[in-house]
């Protein structure tokens, strides 16, 4: 394979563009050098990852199969609560666990039969005193030290981060006020009821998903259901809120409940060339919208730095995760849930609310297709750079959704902890 024209070009790595986080430069996407100094910086660096939730793991000895970059993460339950290890045997690298989701008092490598306890720790090595006298392991071979790789572990109201660096700051201070907010109004204590996944493979750069859910822009013209039906507009009354560091972001929408589910024209739909006025569903159920939260914001996206997305639209919840395959792939995995005191009404709310998003929703479809133009560009270019000027070239929040700060701002943090 050619040394890439890009990392190569200075002994430090490319350089970003003058311009700062108002400009992407199109290496940022496709380059393999950049990519693997993310997984080492972003992903396994200081920064929380999200792995789950815990009523997917509800019992002692359940576990689930995730990954932080491209490393495999067993999130399993304890006697003493969550711990996050890495899936990988200390004696010949293998997976110690295969199934997605299952149940064990202890896990066993199949490979030579390690075995761990629920923590990670080595309890057993097969032969290590040999057999019939002999083989077996060195006489000061001990155990102790030699089990998984162990994360640090946050939970906040059921919902489960992990971090290889052990050094990662309190998972309060790393949100910040007004992102803890707003997390802590979607996971408020209440007891979580899962309803499903969706899960596909997206064939484009892990961070172009990142921005998509902190760019409003788009939201008005690339979604056309969106606009059509009234969940989303431009000119309604909307703010993008980051946290000092421009790492996170809570993107919010506030309309009238009942101006839903009938296509209206009007100065926001003027911009919109594939807007039809008039147009109506045959099953309009899936706008029984209902408020359920504080305050008046219908719509709260949240990017959670590096690869979490928190999404309550209308009265669907879920949490979708972007798990990088190279620089140009990530699997994206939606996890749809409610409250365990959610009526059966809600419930039914939820779960038909839910067919606006994942892989062939009615809004998210579009996003899977248009990401996947946008790498196939970016990637045949490699020279090229984004210009990201929607709003202005700051990083400071707004009180308004026809803007590109929160972008700005992603990429103010990213070059900060890239070096660049």
């Amino acid at each position: 394979m050619p040394e890439s024209p890009i990392a190569s070009r200075e002994p430090h790595g490319p350089t970003w563009p003058a311009a700062g986080a108002a400009r992407i430069p199109l290496w940022a996407y496709a380059d393999r050098a950049v990519y693997e100094r993310e997984l080492e910086r972003i992903f396994y660096g200081p920064h929380w990852c999200y792995v789950g939730l815990e009523i997917e793991i509800p019992n002692v000895g359940d576990y689930k199969l995730t990954r932080i970059g491209e490393r495999s993460i067993i999130v399993v339950r304890n006697a003493d609560g969550v711990a996050a290890l890495e899936n990988r045997c200390a004696h010949h690298a293998a997976k110690v666990c295969q199934k997605n989701f299952g149940s064990a008092k202890e896990l066993v490598c199949p490979y030579h039969q390690w075995t761990y306890d629920l923590k990670g720790d080595l309890i057993a090595v097969p032969f290590r005193r040999g057999l019939k006298k002999q083989g077996g392991m060195p006489a000061d071979f001990t155990i102790a030290g030699r089990g998984l790789v162990k994360l640090a572990v946050a939970v906040r109201n059921g919902v489960i981060f992990a971090s290889f660096d052990p050094s990662v700051e309190p998972f309060e201070r790393y949100l910040g006020a007004t992102n803890l907010r707003y997390f802590d109004r979607v996971f408020d204590g209440r007891t979580l009821r899962l309803h499903g996944y969706s899960r596909q493979r997206i064939p484009a750069n892990w961070k172009l998903m990142q921005e998509n859910l902190k760019d409003p822009y788009h939201a008005s013209l690339l979604h056309v259901f969106f606009v059509t039906f009234g969940l989303f507009r431009a000119d309604q009354t909307g703010a993008i809120q980051m946290d000092e560091r421009g790492r996170h972001c809570v993107m919010s929408l506030q309309r009238p409940v009942d101006d839903v589910g009938t296509a209206k024209a009007n100065e926001s739909t003027g911009e919109m060339r594939q807007f039809q006025d008039g147009l109506t569903l045959r099953d309009p159920r899936i706008f029984d919208v209902v408020r359920e939260w504080p305050g008046k914001d219908t719509v709260g996206i949240q990017t959670i730095f590096p690869s979490l997305i928190i999404q309550q639209q209308s009265n669907s919840l879920t949490t979708r995760q972007a798990l990088p395959n190279g620089p140009d792939s990530f699997d994206f995995v939606w996890t749809h849930f409610g409250y365990e005191d959610d009526t059966d009404e809600m419930t039914t709310r939820r779960l038909r609310q839910a067919n606006l998003f994942g892989p062939a929703g009615y809004v998210s479809v579009d996003d899977s297709e248009v990401l996947e133009i946008n790498q196939q560009a970016a990637a045949g270019s490699p020279h090229g750079e984004c210009f990201i000027e929607m709003g202005g070239v700051g990083t400071a929040d707004t009180d308004h959704v026809v803007t590109e700060a929160g972008v700005r701002g992603f990429y103010r943090y990213y070059r900060e902890v890239m070096g660049y």
